[in-house]
């Protein structure tokens, strides 16, 4: 097996072209190359630990029908290729964006007392509070606070979670994967 570097962009690009559980990166790029007959079905990984890793929302309400949920994308492999916290945090509120492109905007009304958590302009952001380091949520028109501690950030994917529709168990998981 040889190994690649890529870039953070493509690599997240690979990752959205997951269909089933426990597809390797390897798996997607020959099925995305070569087309779906050359797909080994043997490679894919069925454990039950990699079924264990994986759920969809208590309710699809919120999915947009999309036939995918948060948990379709995210793999640890996935979030180790971020080395920050801040990287992951970002990382999980753009696959939250991806899966529910339609009702995404619901983080608007996550607020804090004093401050906004999320604006569709770093200067919103800005205006609303002191050193906020707004940072754009990838592939979104969405931006976020980052200045904030971890267990403010994992407030925050929690809240998110609930609003799109996934129930307290698995906004916790989301939280969790933090």
């Amino acid at each position: 097996m040889k190994t690649i570097e890529i870039e953070d962009d493509l690599y997240h690009y690979i990752a959205a072209q997951t269909r089933q559980i426990g597809e390797s990166a390897s798996d997607i790029l020959r099925r995305l190359l070569l087309g779906e007959q050359q797909v080994s079905p043997s490679s894919v990984k069925s454990s039950p630990e990699a079924l264990a890793e994986h759920a969809t929302p208590a309710t699809t309400t919120g999915r947009d029908n999309n036939p995918g949920s948060i948990f379709d994308l995210v793999s640890r492999q996935d979030l180790q290729a971020e080395s920050s916290v801040v990287g992951r945090f970002l990382y999980l509120l753009s696959v939250l964006a991806r899966v529910h492109k339609k009702q995404f905007s619901k983080v608007l009304e996550i607020k804090g007392r004093n401050r906004l958590y999320f604006a569709t302009s770093a200067e919103a952001l800005s205006e609303a509070g002191s050193s906020t380091n707004p940072k754009q949520i990838p592939n979104t028109g969405f931006w976020v606070i980052t200045n904030s501690n971890t267990t403010r950030k994992k407030m925050m994917l929690t809240e998110t979670a609930v609003k799109l529709g996934y129930s307290e168990q698995d906004a916790e998981r989301i939280r969790d994967l933090l």
